[in-house]
């Protein structure tokens, strides 16, 4: 009985792992954690996108020729006027500037994947991932831009442009008063349209004997484009992932070397072992 329990517990505990602080399903990001080019692509993304507000204060630029690029690269591509290559990712903005613009101070990213980690659910780059890719039109936001990861954000879609226009429906189903303040279970349908104006339409459910539950699609009017978006968004998670442990791919070697290692170490401790007590035995 017991077992069950702790059973039921590790599953429910991983299952609210895979979802976000808007109880949007964390998609899983492509591993493109080696891959140097998509990396590059990142990093110019992450330049030219997320740097006017969001610092990376413990990344310097001349780390990034750990992805292939040359210091000349850099300052061509990647660097502000007022930059050096040696120059830590600073920002202008400063933090009372932020909280007065945006209502809260952006976050400095150098760590925003690891601090997103789940040890039993999705990596922080998919909340990266499925928060870049989350956004959708809503007039009654201050920004003009909700998010279904994180709702009522308040960062605007600095990417809009790259995903092209989209619409965004939510069902939920929940339970409201009637006019008598009996508990009613009802279908709550929210279509927000490319410009971000809502339709809403409520559906009474008389039978209905499941619990609350809260679901949206997104529907694009140029998918050819926005699929092209989803790589850049895949491409800049990778990046911020990077970012925030850039010898990660050299603790996994080490780690796995240091393994077959103690393998190797224990076959010779048990063979030396047989052989010295075997006058015992």
């Amino acid at each position: 009985m017991i077992k069950k329990m702790l059973g039921a517990l590790a599953l429910s505990l991983i299952s609210t792992l895979t979802f976000a602080e808007g109880g949007a399903h964390l998609d899983r990001a492509p591993d493109r954690i080696t891959d140097l080019a998509a990396l590059q692509n990142g990093a110019k993304l992450f330049v030219n996108y997320c740097l006017n507000c969001h610092s990376a204060s413990a990344m310097r630029y001349n780390k990034l020729t750990d992805l292939g690029l040359t210091e000349a690269e850099i300052k061509k591509n990647l660097l502000f006027s007022r930059d050096k290559v040696g120059d830590l990712m600073t920002i202008s903005m400063s933090p009372e500037q932020g909280k007065a613009w945006f209502g809260t101070t952006p976050p400095d990213l150098s760590l925003i994947t690891r601090a997103k980690n789940s040890s039993f659910g999705p990596s922080g780059v998919d909340y990266v991932y499925s928060y870049l890719r989350g956004f959708y039109r809503d007039t009654a936001q201050k920004t003009g831009w909700n998010n279904t990861v994180f709702p009522t954000v308040a960062m605007p879609n600095v990417l809009w442009e790259l995903e092209g226009p989209r619409t965004y429906t939510s069902v939920q189903v929940h339970q409201v008063s009637d006019a008598q303040g009996q508990a009613q279970w009802t279908r709550t349908t929210k279509v927000y349209d490319e410009a971000g104006f809502a339709t809403v339409k409520n559906e009474p459910l008389a039978n209905y004997t499941g619990e609350a539950t809260q679901s949206g699609q997104f529907d694009s009017a140029d998918p050819k484009k926005f699929s092209q978006f989803e790589s850049d968004a895949a491409d800049l998670s990778n990046f911020l992932g990077w970012m925030a442990e850039p010898q990660q791919t050299l603790r996994k070697q080490i780690g796995a070397v240091v393994l077959l290692f103690l393998f190797l170490f224990l076959f010779v401790a048990i063979r030396l072992n047989r052989s010295y007590w075997k006058h015992v035995r």
